[in-house]
């Protein structure tokens, strides 16, 4: 069960960390951790979830910890399909480059749900918030995106619109 996500795995630790040997590392700290920890999980509960989970925290863990800034994304190792025209491979990389200057929950939400395909609940389990909190950084992402496609001279340090509650967006 826990080979068959590896593949999953790594696309996902890829599209976090930006980089392909950082990324397996963090797969692999992931699958030690799984492994080591295995009796902690339930039989008959999702399995993906578990280790996304894992994975997902001992990323944030490692950020904490090297207090890192976002990085660039490197298209070529997010393993993506794309056409073999010159203009949709540059429309691939100026996504992955807007893309990689979300915030980091927001990245993660998008990632979970449109790259992964998990299900809001799944996902929302991985990132241990609510499905509501979820959705709204799926949404405030999915928008960001499209206004840094639009303007992609827009400046990453200008985002400084507020909500009601005064959070930074």
């Amino acid at each position: 069960m826990i080979v068959d996500q590896i593949p999953h795995l790594r696309r996902y630790a890829r599209a976090l960390v930006g980089d392909r040997e950082q990324a397996d590392d963090l797969v692999q700290d992931c699958l030690e951790r799984a492994w080591s920890r295995m009796h902690l999980w339930r039989a008959g509960t999702n399995i993906r979830a578990w280790l996304f989970t894992i994975l997902h925290n001992l990323h944030i863990n490692a950020a904490r910890r090297h207090n890192s800034q976002p990085r660039s994304f490197d298209a070529a190792a997010a393993d993506l399909p794309v056409r073999p025209t010159q203009e949709d491979e540059l429309n691939v990389r100026d996504l992955w480059q807007a893309f990689g200057r979300l915030p980091e929950p927001q990245r993660a939400a998008i990632l979970l749900i449109s790259v992964e395909e998990m299900s809001y609940g799944d996902a929302a389990a991985v990132l241990d918030i609510p499905v509501g909190t979820l959705m709204s950084r799926i949404h405030r992402g999915r928008e960001r995106l499209r206004e840094l496609m639009a303007n992609p001279g827009d400046n990453p340090g200008n985002d400084t619109r507020t909500s009601q509650q005064g959070r930074k967006r």
